[in-house]
């Protein structure tokens, strides 16, 4: 027989579970950066800022970067190993490519 003071304790401890279950998904989700960012000028920490871009997707952006050179384009995101259509999709709202300077090929 489960004693009144037992079933208290797993009722403490569910809501407990909960409550720190529910902290951390409120934490998982990243408010999205107020204005879009320039995937020439981005740093680690500003592309990590980006909905669906972990530290991994981030470091592959920037080492297309620096391989490649600079994007010409958004979909240019698509070469990057992790960034599929429907990723790039949910992206598109919050980055940018700066236009070439001018002189420069």
């Amino acid at each position: 027989m489960i004693t009144r003071r037992r079933l208290f304790m797993v009722e403490r401890v569910s809501a407990l579970l909960m409550l720190v279950l529910l902290c951390a998904l409120m934490g998982a989700q990243k408010k999205p950066p107020a204005k879009p960012i320039d995937l020439n000028a981005a740093t680690f920490k500003e592309l990590q800022e980006l909905p669906g871009v972990g530290p991994v997707t981030a470091q592959r952006i920037i080492e297309a970067r620096q391989k490649s050179g600079r994007f010409r384009r958004v979909e240019d995101l698509l070469a990057i190993r992790g960034i599929s259509t429907k990723r790039l999709d949910a992206l598109r709202p919050y980055v940018t490519v700066s236009p070439l300077p001018p002189g420069k090929k």
